[in-house]
């Protein structure tokens, strides 16, 4: 599904246009697609965060890193549910890295309603 166009009422619609959104560091486009009551959690069960204030809080740091992107490498939706698998470039304490991540969303009524993200070691680009 990578690249594929979906249209504005397939549960994967909220999820492709978050992900723009985080990739242009745009803290409020991004917030449009999730609910006000949603739940974000580290895989499969550490609440990170519990409504849109809170994960907004959450992403206003990390949209100031300059090199934060979400490469997508492969998006599945059954039903309700959607899930990518992405490589995050960061830029880490200890210097610009990327980690890779599977991140599941539970998407009502338009607005990803909750997440769970599985993430795995960070690796650091080498340095020159």
């Amino acid at each position: 599904m990578p690249g594929e166009a979906v249209s504005s009422d397939h549960p994967a619609w909220p999820v492709q246009e978050q992900l723009k959104a985080y990739n242009a560091r745009d803290i409020d486009a991004f917030m449009r697609w999730w609910a006000e009551d949603c739940l974000y959690y580290a895989f499969p069960d550490h609440l990170l965060a519990k409504g849109a204030d809170a994960i907004r809080a959450r992403h206003v740091t990390r949209f100031l890193e300059p090199d934060l992107h979400g490469r997508l490498l492969s998006r599945t939706s059954l039903g309700n549910l959607v899930i990518d698998h992405e490589i995050v470039t960061r830029n880490f304490p200890e210097g610009k890295g990327e980690v890779e991540v599977i991140c599941l969303y539970e998407v009502a009524d338009g607005k990803i309603a909750k997440a769970w993200f599985k993430l795995g070691e960070p690796r650091l680009h080498p340095t020159i």
